[in-house]
């Protein structure tokens, strides 16, 4: 037999009878390929059969050669709209002179290295129609599907993707459901979470208790009436609960924010459609293009009673001080119904206490949101794993994912070469895993910040339940290097052997990963923190990548951290530490500084002698932290509520000032590797801040600043290539800013889209860089 791969030519004459078999890798199952395929060789004439098997979708056909390679055209060039081919391969057979076209059951290969899982998916059109029609047998059911949308990830327990391997499998479908099932001309032919009010999941609300007050439509119906008296919900939607209130009572944000105790982190926001969204928020058409897509995320919204100061129903705790909302739109049919019976905006945010994973399990739920929450609209189809509602944000209409989780997880990257079969930890926050088999990375779905016992939990589930789906067997762990990342303590225990990739390599390689990219690169990964080689906090990096290997090729100025960890929450010991290192112990007397105005004189005396003595003050190189620095010396923000906010803030300045200057800086000489002197920048900025400058023209000019710094650096390196990645390139100004910048210089620039910039990409880093580094050794 002779194989063609990644050929779609059939051999023999045009008018021959031949027969192939062909296997179909990619994103084949749970998208109504198999259906697909049935209609096509059906309306050709074809006979043979298609089946799911554990790597993707096998088929065989047999008819004319001609035929055959109309099938295969229109494959490719028009599969189903939820479909991804990665990869055909032909196999020559012998004619069995079989008539007819049959759908076979799933095969029991152990090959599923290559097969891909599909996301969840939101409602689609035809599905949310049916819900709303009084004539329709799921009128009103929440839980109706269809092979274009509903459950994929969030309830299978393994491959293929048959029901057998769902959790919907405790569900036997009714005789018209099943007919629906085993009909390859309706859309319901082989959707495995197929159901009806007659035999599918049903609808409870449950007080904080536990006891039933209502079932079915009427547990909808009060719950809904709850909302609107101001009254705090635990849903349990697709991958878990969310925490649901009346957007426009700002009495039952508050209550909710105090009770999550969630300070001042943004609330995500659902409407009811886009007509209501439209009248909230300014939305580009690529913006409602992702809105009402199958994905459907959370995206980052500029709202235009910000943009525009004027007044909003919505509370003002929803968002406190952020021009951006998060946004999104009913994504399944519960809350089609929710929103419908609602009709007004609402906040749906993460069922958990703040900082936990969002709960699964409604007896969990019970527990854990006790005290939240007033009732429980709950429903009895299992959940198999936590999925959060992704984040999008569009960076001059590129889309960027902030974080990966329902719509595009789990995320499959295929690698420009081979790599080890490996299981990769990630980081500490913003946690993801991944597994690799030879091209194809599988990356989980957004885990969350590994502090928490909860979170720990489902972190050591994933572990376990990911290379298990798909039958990989991880011959090496790789982790961060840092020694105290939870994650780094587990890999040490895997009993496999170890290797370690340094956090800002890795976040370099993830976008490298993503675009498909070789050496020579120049990456630039700039964020909070990270252990360096050194045993410093880095963030502030540039490396060059090439054929021997990578090297650190400059680094920010770095300056001591008063506090450690303490000043992620504290931008004023940032700029102490910066100040401190330009004027040293001379800063103390500089009593007109703001940052030393927002201690008390205790605080100032312990803050000096840590300084002074260097006790449990770390050296950062951190672009992070110099953000947080500039944030509390122009007095932008004095005291984080949530990671990140003090760096934001400065952002938001930034974005309404349209300076084109920068700051004055230096870049190093003489030293290896080179160094980024921030010290003139910040000189310049004390002296505009005494002179009453406008802090949004300080932190435009400041955004001007890092970008010419980037830019030097990178004309230095004389490499073409370059790579923007880490938390700091969340930054919208930033990143188009330098985008920009470098294109113009010529440069061939790149920045994630589609796996996160934050550590949420760090897993998928830790798998490339240990690829490149293996085809170096070879």
């Amino acid at each position: 037999m002779k194989n063609h791969r990644d050929k779609l030519s059939v051999p023999g004459s045009r008018d021959s009878i031949v027969r192939i078999g062909i296997a179909v890798r990619g994103r084949v199952q749970g998208v109504g390929f198999r259906p697909y395929v049935y209609r096509l060789a059906s309306s050709l004439g074809l006979a043979g059969w298609v089946g799911n098997s554990p790597a993707g979708v096998d088929i065989e056909l047999e008819g004319r050669r001609a035929v055959l390679e109309q099938f295969l055209n229109k494959c490719k060039t028009n599969p189903p709209p939820l479909a991804r081919i990665d990869n055909v391969s032909l196999e020559e057979q012998s004619p069995k002179g079989d008539s007819g076209f049959q759908v076979r059951t799933s095969g029991n290969g152990s090959d599923t290295r290559s097969a891909l899982i599909t996301p969840d998916m939101a409602t689609c059109g035809t599905c949310r129609d049916e819900i709303l029609d009084t004539a329709n047998r799921r009128y009103r059911y929440p839980f109706t599907n269809c092979t274009d949308c509903g459950p994929r990830f969030s309830i299978i327990n393994a491959l293929p993707y048959d029901r057998a391997n769902t959790t919907m499998n405790i569900f036997p479908m009714c005789p018209e459901c099943r007919a629906e099932y085993e009909d390859p001309g309706d859309r319901r032919f082989h959707a495995q979470p197929n159901a009806c009010p007659r035999c599918g999941p049903h609808l409870e609300l449950w007080d904080d208790a536990g006891r039933v007050l209502a079932r079915h439509d009427e547990a909808l119906v009060q719950a809904c009436r709850l909302v609107l008296r101001g009254g705090i919900l635990a849903l349990k939607g697709l991958g878990g609960f969310q925490l649901v209130v009346d957007a426009q009572n700002d009495g039952a944000v508050r209550r909710l924010r105090r009770l999550k105790a969630r300070q001042e982190k943004p609330f995500a926001l659902m409407f009811p459609d886009l007509h209501h969204l439209r009248l909230h928020c300014d939305l580009a058409p690529e913006e409602q293009d992702l809105l009402t897509s199958p994905a459907a995320p959370i995206l980052l919204a500029r709202c235009t009673a910000a943009a525009h100061r004027i007044p909003t129903a919505i509370s003002p705790a929803v968002a406190p001080g952020n021009p951006y909302w998060g946004v999104m739109l009913p994504y399944t049919p519960l809350h089609h119904l929710l929103m419908a019976e609602l009709g007004s905006p609402v906040v749906a945010t993460s069922g958990n206490v703040a900082d936990e994973p969002i709960c699964i399990d409604e007896q969990e739920a019970l527990v854990r949101l006790r005290g939240i929450a007033d009732v429980f609209l709950v429903h009895n189809r299992p959940i198999a794993r936590q999925m959060d509602d992704s984040v999008v944000q569009f960076v001059d209409g590129e889309e960027m994912v902030l974080r990966n989780a329902r719509g595009y997880a789990p995320m499959s990257i295929r690698l420009p070469r081979p790599g080890p079969t490996a299981l990769a930890l990630g980081a500490h926050v913003k946690n993801a895993v991944a597994v690799s088999a030879g091209r194809n990375v599988f990356v989980s779905q957004h885990i969350g910040d590994l502090s928490t016992s909860k979170a720990r939990e489902v972190f050591a589930r994933e572990l376990g339940a990911l290379p298990s789906i798909y039958h990989i067997d991880p011959q090496q762990v790789i982790s961060d290097l840092h020694p105290d990342y939870h994650s780094t303590v587990v890999a040490g225990n895997q009993r496999r052997p170890l290797l370690q990739v340094q956090h800002h390599i890795a976040h370099v390689f993830s976008c490298m990963a993503e675009h498909g990219l070789a050496p020579p690169v120049l990456g630039i990964a700039w964020d909070g923190t990270g252990l360096g080689d050194d045993g410093t906090i880095w963030g502030g990096e540039f490396f060059k990548v090439d054929g021997t290997g990578t090297t650190r090729f400059a680094h920010m100025r770095s300056f001591p951290l008063p506090g450690s960890e303490q000043a992620i929450v504290d931008p004023c010991r940032s700029a102490l530490g910066v100040l401190y290192e330009i004027f040293g112990d001379e800063v103390f007397s500089q009593k007109d500084l703001i940052p030393l105005q927002s201690f008390r004189h205790e605080e100032l005396e312990i803050l000096r002698r840590m300084l002074k003595q260097k006790l449990n003050t770390p050296r950062t190189s951190s672009v992070g932290r110099l953000f947080d620095a500039v944030a509390a010396i122009t007095g932008i923000c004095r005291r984080s509520r949530f990671e990140g906010q003090a760096a934001m803030k400065v952002q938001f300045a930034a974005e309404t000032d349209d300076t084109t200057d920068a700051y004055p800086f230096q870049l190093s000489e003489d030293n290896s590797p080179l160094v980024l002197d921030w010290q003139p920048m910040v000189i310049s900025m004390l002296n505009d801040v005494r002179h009453a400058v406008g802090t949004e023209q300080i932190a435009a000019q400041f955004h001007r600043t890092l970008v010419a710094m980037l830019l030097a650096v990178a004309r230095r390196s004389k490499i073409t290539q370059v790579v923007l990645s880490g938390g700091c390139f969340q930054n919208k100004v930033l990143t188009r800013q330098s985008m920009h910048a470098l294109r113009l210089a010529g440069l061939n620039p790149f920045c994630p889209q589609r796996v996160p910039p934050n550590d949420g990409g760090i897993a998928l880093g830790q798998i490339y860089r240990t690829t490149i580094t293996m085809n170096e050794e070879n």
